[in-house]
């Protein structure tokens, strides 16, 4: 099999992620516009709010994935093949048991509905409807651990490229569902489907990659490294529970204290702002098998010099996107699915504020995890879970639903933005922690300046809101760059970047001429 670098199986994993989730973000869009204009907004409500409750089911899953994962690695770069089947046959092992536990728990909550709903909504069928959705959490479970092998080679593009055409397809059967019959149920089995299908076919890709996986390997791993192995998996189950409770408890507390209809507006500011932060993610994404490589071969100058690039990165692509989401949110809704389903700015500003903070955690979560460092910082994980739970059951009593966002901000503030960082620079970067704080709060103070300046700018646009969505999407694209540029364009880690595109666009062009 033809092996690449670092840098083209980055580059590579990274251009094929972005362009699969901006097709995935339009297809995406198109069947969430023709969903709110064909069926109520209790089916709006509903798919926000099972989706949650299956997410936080997740947490059987114990984080075996990203463990395992990183367990890979190594064996990876020396090519030990049988220390890779003996990971993936535990790891099938683990996810053949999630299978099973999402099941049983899933089917527990059903007496359950009336509670984790305010004003059940008049739906016809719901029961049959959360079990599809488990049916397809379930069905998931038992078929994608072997992906991670592709993943962990630094191939993820192969796995992305199957999971975006069957996306497209799934959209595709979804429109026309929607529009020739109406039916949610019909809706769903499309859902299902299209899931089942793209598991099995990339199981079967990484088979004809790697023909060992269908190889009997009766040895288990050594004692030894069973024990470091469940104990990291220990570590990511509390890192799990952290997540999950931060991310996925936002729509079960508004439907507990707002209401379902609450919750379909929420979904479709969910939609949009998830979509710009996957499309994101995918550039961290694509380098993350990369950085578990580096961290198994190379030397702490190299890391700490790529981790500082891909934290600029990070923060100035995710202070661009959140300046664009806070200016255009409002006006795009109004105009794709009507002014019943707006938020009020402030509810509009703290989603983006969340964003904005969760967008720079992504550097130091893609080198904690790649670098095995997830035990260190394990009881964080426990401690932003229960402050975002109190505090968010507190705020929502007075502020409906903006308190449920302010109690998600303030735990990740309180927690997550100084413990993970001082981790990584403690364990593995080796350096005072204190030179990532001062950069972060300079790199704060740079994309909240430039936020204020879009802001008054922004703010002189007036109209219907397609007029205010036209007159306002060229100044965001094109105001906070410069800015940012002004800003940054003499810096350090300005130049690393312009000199890993510039290496980049070299090998491409070396290849072409051979």
């Amino acid at each position: 099999m033809e092996t690449k670098s670092r840098t083209e199986y980055s580059a590579m994993n990274t251009t094929v992620a972005v362009i699969s989730r901006m097709t995935a973000i339009l297809m995406g869009f198109v069947t969430r516009v023709i969903f709110t204009h064909t069926l109520s907004e209790n089916y709006v409500g509903i798919n926000g709010l099972f989706t949650d409750i299956l997410n936080v089911l997740s947490l059987t899953e114990l984080g075996a994935g990203t463990a395992i994962t990183y367990a890979l690695y190594r064996p990876i770069a020396e090519g030990n093949i049988k220390k890779q089947q003996q990971l993936m046959k535990l790891y099938q092992t683990f996810y053949r048991g999630t299978a099973v536990c999402v099941g049983v728990l899933g089917l527990a909550l059903i007496p359950f509905m009336d509670v984790l709903m305010k004003n059940r909504p008049e739906v016809e069928h719901l029961t049959f409807i959360y079990l599809l959705y488990l049916a397809n959490s379930v069905l998931s479970y038992l078929l994608v651990y072997k992906r991670t092998l592709i993943e962990a080679h630094q191939m993820n593009y192969v796995v992305l490229i199957y999971q975006t055409g069957f996306l497209v397809l799934q959209d595709l059967l979804q429109i026309v569902v929607l529009l020739t019959t109406g039916n949610f149920i019909l809706f769903l089995l499309m859902y299902l489907m299209c899931t089942v299908l793209s598991n099995v076919c990339i199981s079967r890709k990484a088979e004809k990659l790697f023909p060992y996986l269908k190889e009997k390997e009766k040895e288990r791993l050594p004692a030894e490294e069973r024990t470091g192995l469940f104990r990291n998996i220990r570590a990511m189950m509390m890192h799990k529970l952290g997540t999950v409770v931060v991310n996925n408890t936002d729509n079960l507390l508004i439907s507990a204290f707002v209401g379902v209809v609450s919750v379909g507006i929420y979904s479709n500011y969910y939609l949009l702002i998830g979509s710009v932060r996957q499309v994101l993610d995918q550039v961290f994404a694509g380098i993350t098998a990369s950085v578990g490589n580096l961290g198994a071969t190379e030397d702490q100058g190299k890391i700490r010099e790529i981790f500082e690039t891909a934290f600029f990165i990070g923060q100035w692509l995710y202070g661009f996107a959140a300046i664009c989401l806070y200016e255009l949110l409002n006006p795009f809704v109004e105009l794709a699915f009507g002014r019943q389903y707006l938020f009020e700015r402030s509810v509009v500003m703290i989603l983006c504020l969340n964003f904005f903070i969760n967008g720079t955690r992504k550097a130091v979560l893609t080198f904690r995890d790649s670098m095995g460092l997830f035990w260190f910082d394990r009881y964080k994980a426990l401690a932003e879970a229960a402050l975002n739970l109190v505090l968010s059951i507190l705020l929502v009593r007075q502020y409906q639903t903006l308190g449920v966002f302010i109690g998600t901000f303030l735990s990740t503030i309180l927690t997550s933005v100084w413990v993970e960082p001082f981790v990584l620079y403690r364990r593995r970067l080796h350096l005072p922690v204190h030179r990532f704080y001062l950069r972060y709060l300079l790199y704060a103070v740079c994309v909240g300046a430039v936020w204020i300046v879009t802001d008054l700018v922004c703010g002189l646009a007036e109209g219907s809101p397609l007029t205010v969505l036209l007159i306002r999407l060229p100044l965001c694209v094109v105001l906070p760059n410069l800015l940012f540029f002004m800003a940054y364009g003499r810096t350090k880690e300005w130049k690393r970047v312009l000199e890993r595109l510039r290496r980049i666009e070299w090998g491409r062009l070396h290849r072409g001429g051979m």
